[in-house]
């Protein structure tokens, strides 16, 4: 399994910056649901139509969050306190996501089916 090869793929497919985190939220909402919390608005006054405003996701002490804007960065908490947070270029936060996922997977069969799923 290679999510950096995914994730590389689908910065090259993605045209602008909100199809990207809008892709990036419903595969992590399908792959980390119980670690993984969208925000969304909606598009117009009055509409419907829902887009993401934020993505978070929580991976043992670190929480990663992603603006709508490209604003990125991961926090270290311990025992619910955050220690420090760190802002990241999109690239750099989802490859660090990734790495720690993948750190995750030689650990976990969860994370492991998690980390299939991302890919596939």
């Amino acid at each position: 399994m290679d999510f950096d090869l995914d994730a590389a793929g689908l910065r090259a497919d993605s045209a602008d910056l909100k199809t990207y985190i809008e892709v990036l939220a419903r595969k992590f909402e399908s792959a980390l649901p119980t670690h993984t919390v969208v925000e969304r608005r909606s598009k117009r006054m009055l509409s419907r139509e829902k887009v993401v405003e934020s993505i978070s996701v929580t991976l043992g002490d670190f929480l990663y969050e992603l603006r709508a804007n490209g604003q990125a960065s991961r926090a270290k908490a311990v025992r619910g306190v955050t220690i420090k947070t760190e802002p990241l270029a999109l690239d750099d936060w989802v490859q660090a996501l990734a790495d720690d996922l993948s750190a995750r997977a030689d650990e976990s069969a969860e994370a492991r089916a998690a980390l299939e799923r991302l890919v596939n």
